[in-house]
């Protein structure tokens, strides 16, 4: 656990990640609508996670999908409209990015539509060679 100002926490522990809250805001985010309560629930158990509390209640999540060697994708960062310009969602990106078991990958990747500027500054730059990269994109897999 990491004590932030006002209030806030850093948590790391499996046990106080909350998946109802997660689904709460990811079920309404752009990214991931109408997300199934048991998805996230997976994806959770099987990412490396970090959660923002504040008197018990979430308030933001970040989570990496990673092989823990060579490559991490960071993804589901969000913290409640509520709490937002405090530095919450740059505390999370920050420590997962100082995790011991993330020092040394080749490649971190990430996903955004609207939030370059706060990557930026975590030393995060548009792909180097757009033409390299693929996807298989299911925009509505969850409708």
């Amino acid at each position: 656990m990491t004590v932030l100002s006002e209030g806030y926490e850093l948590v790391s522990d499996p046990a106080r990640i909350d998946v109802a809250a997660a689904h709460a805001y990811l079920a309404r985010s752009y990214w991931s609508p109408n997300i199934p309560v048991e998805t996230v629930q997976r994806a959770i158990a099987n990412s490396l996670c970090v959660a923002v509390r504040r008197q018990e209640e979430q308030v933001g999540l970040a989570r990496v999908v990673t092989d823990r060697a060579t490559f991490a994708y960071l993804a589901d960062v969000y913290v409640l409209e509520e709490h937002r310009g405090k530095g919450l969602a740059q505390a999370m990106v920050a420590w997962l990015q100082d995790h011991p078991e993330l020092q040394g990958l080749r490649r971190w990747l990430l996903m955004t539509f609207d939030a370059h500027p706060l990557y930026e500054k975590l030393g995060w730059t548009p792909l180097a060679h757009p033409e390299r990269a693929m996807e298989r994109h299911f925009s509505d897999v969850y409708g």
